[in-house]
């Protein structure tokens, strides 16, 4: 997933604060045992989450995708005292493997699990005054979860959307249905008014938005 040279990806993580050994682990686990395993956010990642959270001291946290539950605690690490995260996972199978990595950190009390599609389960919920919103799942939807949260998201809060490069396809010619859909969304946001947006090219590319 990671578009960077991998000598400056080393550099970057040489440098960068070590991984937690409970999260060092859950991603060993996650890279051994599960499908898929690159959907991890991973080392760098994960502590450029994990400092976003810090520096806005959240209380409420709304991440959509929890896979293996990686990057929901990396995002809990700088949830204010009695600050809560909302996690939404499709597959319930994954059920018992998000509960162990959970329980193995020291925010488990801070994470609220939901399994379900995401647009039910946002529907159904009364969220307000998000900080921060972390949206990591199906890329045909992401525009779909914008739309359906950016309203419950607090002035000045942050929203995060992950995979927005796609391993360089969307400046590149792909014409594929994924490629298209994420290079819409890239776009849609750009001339979006109502928020303040900057493209960080961190493994996949994230998306840093700050709602006005």
């Amino acid at each position: 997933m990671e578009i960077l040279d991998n000598r400056l990806q080393d550099y970057l993580d040489a440098h960068t604060d070590p991984e937690p050994d409970a999260l060092q682990k859950i991603n060993r686990d996650t890279n051994l045992r599960v499908l898929k395993p690159h959907m991890l956010s991973g080392h760098y990642q994960g502590r450029v989450l994990s400092m976003l959270s810090k520096i806005m001291q959240p209380k409420l946290i709304v991440e959509i995708g929890t896979f293996t539950g990686y990057s929901a605690i990396c995002l809990a690490e700088g949830l204010a005292d009695e600050g809560i995260l909302h996690t939404i996972e499709v597959n319930a199978e994954m059920a018992e493997t998000i509960e162990k990595n959970i329980k193995s950190t020291n925010v488990e009390k801070k994470i609220r699990l939901h399994f379900g599609a995401a647009e039910a389960v946002i529907r159904d919920s009364d969220w307000k005054d998000i900080d921060i919103l972390f949206i990591d799942a199906d890329k045909q939807n992401n525009f779909t979860y914008f739309e359906l949260l950016i309203d419950k998201v607090r002035s000045g809060g942050l929203i995060i959307i992950d995979n927005v490069l796609w391993k360089g396809k969307v400046y590149g010619d792909d014409k594929d249905t994924d490629t298209q859909k994420i290079r819409k969304l890239n776009e849609q946001i750009s001339v979006d008014t109502r928020v303040e947006k900057v493209i960080l090219p961190i493994r996949d590319g994230l998306l840093l938005i700050r709602k006005k």
